[in-house]
């Protein structure tokens, strides 16, 4: 039977545990579940074979989510239209005080780095982030995974070339990415093609995420010209009861586009020199449901 102290103790490194299933899998559901899978085993864990309460957690957890995305790829699902991570709250508040590792958990757990996470294999991805995101040292990634620390280090070079040859580099300034963020918001409410140019970067792309169940680009769209006219047809037909709400999302803000009050889609952007570099638009209902209550 589980005591309130080894509850207490599973309870206290939740986040972090949500925090690596989450970026493991980009899915929140199948996040929940793999968290909710490591307590099972933990309540059902030997105390005195375990030392470290965060140490063991991390590695249940990383290996639960590992055979999850084994599956996953075994299964050989295909996805209709472009992929975008689950919209995932992130709050880091006064539980990361330090700027700088503030700026290392958003990062890894934004938009454009789970899209390239998706090509890496499960191993590669989960050594990624347990080094990047978390600063694990090798050694202990090693025993998490029951792996030499040369062949972790193999992996962990491997993936962080492979990320850094496939991802955008894009300016972090929360402030910035809020006031260009309104400004567009406003400018495609109102389909205001003109101010929308004055926004987009010449080269943005608009990635839509709908799973095939509701209305979104079946490919991504490139150039300003392009995306600015696909956001001006959408804002002529426009969305019943809409409404917006911002929270940040993926560790940058973003907007929560409701109709009544049903989530709707959400919309994020990425800068780099004034400009919007990116748009992000999920509209697949079942990557909205955690929302609902956001």
């Amino acid at each position: 039977m589980t005591t309130d102290a080894e509850t207490d103790v599973f309870e206290e490194h939740r986040p972090v545990l949500m925090g690596v299933a989450y970026r493991m899998l980009g899915r929140v559901a199948d996040a929940e579940d793999v968290v909710q899978e490591a307590w099972l085993r933990w309540s059902g864990a030997d105390r005195d074979t375990v030392r470290a309460p965060r140490a063991y957690l991390v590695r249940v957890t990383t290996r639960l989510a590992i055979d999850r995305l084994r599956q996953v790829k075994a299964r050989g699902e295909a996805y209709v239209g472009p992929w975008l991570p689950e919209p995932y709250v992130t709050d880091f508040g006064d539980t990361v005080p330090d700027t700088a590792e503030r700026a290392v958990l958003a990062d890894s757990v934004s938009f454009a780095v789970l899209v390239v996470l998706e090509s890496l294999s499960p191993l590669e991805r989960a050594v990624f982030v347990l080094r990047e995101a978390f600063g694990y040292p090798y050694a202990d990634i090693a025993a998490m995974l029951d792996r030499g620390e040369p062949a972790v280090r193999q992996l962990a070079g491997r993936a962080r070339k492979h990320v850094d040859e496939r991802r955008p580099r894009y300016e972090v300034d929360p402030a910035q990415r809020r006031d260009l963020t309104e400004r567009f918001l406003a400018a495609a409410a109102e389909g205001d093609l003109a101010g929308l140019m004055a926004l987009l970067a010449p080269d943005v792309r608009l990635v839509g995420d709908s799973g095939g169940k509701s209305k979104a680009p079946l490919r991504i769209l490139e150039s300003a010209d392009n995306v600015g006219r696909f956001l001006v047809a959408i804002a002529e037909k426009g969305v019943q009861e809409m409404s917006f709400r911002f929270l940040e999302l993926n560790g940058g803000p973003a907007v929560l586009i409701l109709s009544g009050d049903t989530p709707d889609s959400v919309l994020q952007v990425d800068v780099s020199a004034g400009r919007i570099r990116s748009v992000y638009i999920v509209r697949n209902p079942d990557k909205l449901r955690s929302l609902a209550s956001a």
